[in-house]
């Protein structure tokens, strides 16, 4: 079913920066997508200058738009800075500010948190970036709520990931909250990355290898998926990997960073979320299938996830004709 959209996406490209960043933003937001049946972004590359140079001289980029591409976006997004102790452009972040103050959305890739803290817009606001640099950003920001061990962090209106892979991830998810779970899966299909991984950017930090190390979570992982209709619990999860329930948050938070409980809640409600797209109207059956039991506790844990009812959630995103 299509659904009337119109949101224009700006990418601020600056001198020295990772074409690798600048191509993922390309591939979720600037290509078209006619498979999906459905309006798609309006995207403009954008720079200080109308001509960029790329990281290590690989290419220029010519022929760019100005920054007044920043005055009409919906979103903006930073990517990578090359070198995170340079500060960046004052006209940079003069743009950047004023889209905050008009209430665009704002995205960094990677070491871009460090020019939108720059610009100011991170102070007091959840935020990451790449584990190599988040002592220093620390050090030189220290009003922002830096979260270094998440692969991408979700501020409402501001959202930063922790490097260049992780750019993937928050735009997937940016998808999935502009289009619903349903479409962005569709997109990850595409691109042949899933559509969510479970860790956090701690599992790539350099740290010696443990003498023995731990089985992969992943069979009891996979294993849970299959039974999210099932009452399960800590207690169930910890004996199919044959730990103790102590032992499993510890694994848990080592390589996911996050706990058992919360890891199933997250499940739990990316099914229902899936189920309610899929045009499934009886909230009780999405309830059962997907862990919640009632209806009730269904409408609780999906709006405190995604701020809408499960009404308001079919009305946006369902794709059933």
């Amino acid at each position: 079913m299509p659904h009337d959209f119109s949101h224009e996406v700006a990418v601020l490209v600056d001198e020295g920066s990772n074409p690798f960043e600048m191509g993922v933003a390309t591939e979720l937001f600037g290509l078209r997508r006619p498979e999906l049946d459905r309006p798609w972004y309006g995207f403009t590359l954008c720079a200080a200058e109308s001509s960029v140079r790329m990281h290590l001289g690989m290419f220029t980029l010519t022929g760019v738009a100005g920054l007044e591409a920043v005055e009409a976006a919906d979103t903006v997004i930073v990517p990578n800075r090359p070198d995170p102790e340079r500060p960046a452009k004052e006209p940079v972040l003069e743009a950047i500010r004023a889209a905050a103050a008009r209430g665009a959305r704002l995205v960094s890739f990677c070491t871009g948190a460090f020019t939108l803290a720059q610009a100011g817009v991170l102070d007091g606001r959840r935020a990451t970036t790449h584990w190599k640099w988040a002592g220093l950003f620390r050090e030189s920001y220290p009003g922002v709520l830096l979260e270094p061990d998440v692969l991408f962090v979700d501020d409402g209106d501001v959202l930063t990931a922790a490097g260049s892979a992780a750019a993937l991830d928050l735009g997937l998810h940016l998808i999935s909250r502009d289009h619903g779970a349903e479409i962005a899966n569709a997109v990850s299909r595409r691109l042949v990355f899933a559509g969510h991984r479970d860790g956090g950017q701690r599992q790539f930090v350099e740290r010696p290898l443990p003498p023995v190390p731990d089985t992969s979570l992943a069979p009891v992982l996979a294993w849970a998926r299959e039974r999210l209709d099932r009452p399960l619990t800590v207690a169930d999860l910890a004996a199919r990997a044959a730990a103790s329930q102590a032992t499993l948050h510890r694994r848990f938070r080592a390589e996911l960073g996050t706990t058992p409980l919360a890891w199933l809640t997250t499940e739990r409600i990316a099914l229902a979320c899936r189920l309610i797209e899929r045009g499934e109207q009886r909230l009780d059956q999405v309830a059962r299938a997907s862990g919640f039991g009632t209806a009730a506790n269904l409408r609780t844990r999906l709006r405190r996830a995604t701020g809408l009812t499960p009404t308001a959630y079919r009305a946006r995103f369902s794709t059933a004709s």
